[in-house]
């Protein structure tokens, strides 16, 4: 299905540069909190990058002042007499729909222009990068209100910042500045609010325009953690390495190099 043709709520996608896919979660009335509908709508946009081979890299950021202040907490509070099997079949497919863009190739970049709350958070850490507008906060304050993390929380921030700042992000639960996530390395960057979008949007086509393969692998490479040790690292790149060397993108990157211009990469 062509894209303009795709039915979207709370949720747009827009292709803004040669390669890009911008992901925008539109609810800013609820501070672009993960509605139901966001949920639908989330799911089948990723179905929809997943099998466009023209896309590059994908950015996700939110309408309005905050990236995502996380999940829709009012169905948990209205359903005080769920038993726990009925919420945990729900907080499944919930954790499921929005982790799916862990599911695409190509780089993912979030743009957290505002507050990251709780599953928000999960959410740019579900990415492969992450930058931040001054001035956003970010957090996973479960604990505060007394539930377990969730949405991969216990995984994704020790994957990020390591064990000792998870730990202690997690069991205070309090949310840090953008200034702090720079330090914790929570986020690489950090850029004026009015210039934001367009700087990692820059980056962003930046990253479209390396050779896809080679982009490709060395994401699955990094992807979890990373290797378990040296010896299965350098088998992996004993392979994927000549891989990338017999494609035609190969030859097309030292030709640009000698010639000092931009490669022009097909992957192929």
């Amino acid at each position: 299905m062509p894209h303009d043709q795709l039915s979207l709520t709370h949720l747009r996608l827009e292709r803004p540069r040669d390669g890009v896919a911008l992901l925008t979660l539109d609810n800013p009335d609820q501070r672009n909190a993960m509605s139901d509908e966001m949920t639908s709508s989330w799911v089948a946009a990723v179905d929809e990058l997943a099998a466009d081979r023209s896309v590059r890299a994908v950015v996700v950021t939110g309408e309005g002042s905050a990236f995502c202040s996380g999940g829709n907490t009012s169905w948990i509070a209205s359903e005080p007499d769920a038993s726990v099997d009925h919420l945990r079949t729900r907080m499944v497919a919930f954790y499921r729909a929005w982790l799916s863009i862990r599911r695409l190739e190509v780089p993912t970049i979030a743009a957290v222009n505002g507050a990251a709350i709780g599953a928000g958070l999960c959410l740019a850490l579900a990415c492969d990068i992450r930058y931040a507008a001054s001035g956003a906060k970010l957090g996973a304050p479960f604990v505060k209100l007394g539930m377990h993390p969730g949405m991969a929380a216990t995984y994704l921030l020790p994957n990020v910042v390591g064990e000792a700042h998870a730990r202690e992000l997690l069991l205070t639960g309090r949310v840090v500045d953008a200034d702090e996530a720079l330090r914790l390395g929570l986020v690489s960057r950090i850029s004026q609010p009015e210039a934001f979008l367009d700087d990692v949007l820059t980056t962003a086509e930046a990253v479209a325009a390396t050779a896809p393969i080679a982009s490709k692998l060395t994401k699955l490479a990094l992807r979890d953690g990373g290797h378990a040790d040296v010896e299965v690292c350098l088998q992996w790149e004993a392979m994927a390495q000549p891989i990338t060397l017999a494609t035609a993108d190969l030859q097309e990157g030292i030709r640009a190099a000698r010639e000092k211009r931009p490669p022009a990469f097909t992957g192929r």
